[in-house]
């Protein structure tokens, strides 16, 4: 893992690393040795001194003020959610930090009485990408989207899990920064700890996209899965926020076309136990069907589970 101890100097690093010099103008010389930015070029974009951009970067100051952090994500291309990650990380810095104790984290009871109820695979997802909750059409997506799995851990560890994602490590990137944004700056977090010291060690992947410090949120967009019996099966997938917790969500999915439709109808049969046929013929039939009738439509790409 970084060094939890200098979170503010971790991101600006590996962020100034990941910007071209021709991005903002700086012919790139053949005796470069550094893909990204020098420290002295982030330093004169921003209109800070070396030295103080130093310091920031090695722990050695931090207080940096509201516009120098403004100046620092402009040259550093950072989109809204990283900007906003960056302002949390230098006000955590200005406080005492205590290691924060993982608590188990406990949906509301309503919740857990709705999730079941719903007519679309949905699960809830808490903090720190467990799951907590599904409801059987969920776990017939995925078998791994059951009480007590990680979504961290699977789509990184588990080969099937991996499988189900045409696009994997676009969408592994986007599940990283996801839970960075989610867990913030509880990088000493004993759950934060475990899990990013289990999977750095297990996944060379993991190691190198946690080391890029990208933040997104987590929400909604459209997700394409392979599925083993259904095949080709795309999704819109909705994030919602549950009101009153910290950090947990109720993700629900419903079919992005006509076909996924159909493709979920017979999902949903098959769980119900109203056919005995095989599953995967039946959705064979489905794609024939839907070939034979319209083109295929434009497929955006996937995005995090």
């Amino acid at each position: 893992m970084s060094d939890t101890d200098n979170l503010l100097g971790e991101f600006l690093r590996a962020r100034r690393e990941l910007v071209s010099p021709a991005a903002v103008g700086i012919p790139i010389q053949r005796n470069r040795r550094v893909a990204g930015l020098r420290r002295e070029e982030v330093a004169m974009l921003a209109g800070i001194s070396v030295e103080y951009y130093l310091r920031l970067e090695q722990g050695r100051d931090r207080h940096p003020s509201e516009q120098v952090l403004t100046a620092l994500a402009r040259v550093l291309f950072l989109e809204d959610e990283a900007a906003a990650y960056l302002l949390q990380l230098a006000a955590a810095d200005r406080t005492p930090r205590k290691l924060r104790r993982y608590r188990a984290e406990s949906p509301p009871a309503s919740l857990m009485k709705l999730v079941p109820t719903l007519p679309f695979p949905a699960f809830v997802e808490g903090r720190y990408l467990d799951v907590l909750a599904a409801n059987p059409l969920a776990t017939a997506v995925s078998p791994r989207l059951t009480s007590g799995h990680n979504r961290l851990r699977d789509v990184f560890l588990d080969p099937e899990e991996r499988a189900l994602f045409p696009e994997w490590e676009e969408t592994a990137a986007a599940l990283i920064a996801g839970f960075r944004q989610s867990v913030g700056s509880d990088a000493d977090d004993a759950r934060v700890v475990e899990l990013v010291g289990e999977l750095s060690v297990a996944s060379p992947t993991f190691s190198r996209l946690w080391s890029r410090h990208d933040v997104r949120e987590r929400q909604g967009g459209t997700v394409t899965f392979q599925h083993p019996s259904l095949g080709d099966l795309m999704v819109h997938r909705e994030k919602l926020e549950v009101t009153g917790t910290d950090g947990i969500v109720l993700v629900i999915y419903h079919a992005a076309r006509p076909k996924d439709d159909e493709k979920l109808a017979l999902l949903g049969a098959m769980v119900a136990g109203e056919t005995g046929a095989d599953i995967s013929d039946a959705a064979e039939s489905t794609e024939e069907a839907d070939r034979s009738v319209r083109p295929e439509p434009h497929r955006p790409r996937s995005r995090i589970f």
